[in-house]
């Protein structure tokens, strides 16, 4: 049954991915990391650490690729602010995986929360 939801949400990423315009695309790294950071809360509730492991390798790849997407020559301020807060998360997620702390994956979500939702209105207010 894991296997064809896995095998769904693969065919729907993908299809996401090709009709998204850049402004889309983050969206969907967003969504992407805000999902994996939900499950990895899950895989340390259960104590499944390898599965933990995995997760948190797959969010930290994804919280890299939203921080290449900056553009520091365009984006001010604004931009480093973001780019500290990515490597915040990446810290705490290391942090995270010692620790087996569930508020910090809470504390991270909360964060990642409110970027997409700002870069949602981002996204909004240009179409």
């Amino acid at each position: 049954m894991n296997e064809s939801y896995d095998g769904y949400r693969a065919v729907d990423l993908e299809v996401r991915v090709c009709s998204a315009s850049p402004y889309e695309l983050v969206l969907v790294l967003f969504d992407g990391l805000l999902d994996e950071l939900s499950r990895t809360r899950g895989h340390i509730e259960a104590r499944h650490f390898e599965l933990k492991g995995k997760s948190l390798e797959k969010c930290m790849n994804i919280l890299n690729a939203l921080n290449s997407t900056l553009d520091y020559e365009q984006g001010g301020e604004l931009v480093h602010d973001l780019s500290r807060l990515y490597d915040y998360c990446l810290h705490r997620l290391v942090e995270i995986s010692v620790s087996l702390s569930v508020t910090g994956i809470d504390e991270v979500i909360h964060l990642i929360g409110q970027v997409r939702e700002g870069w949602e209105g981002v996204h909004a207010a240009r179409r």
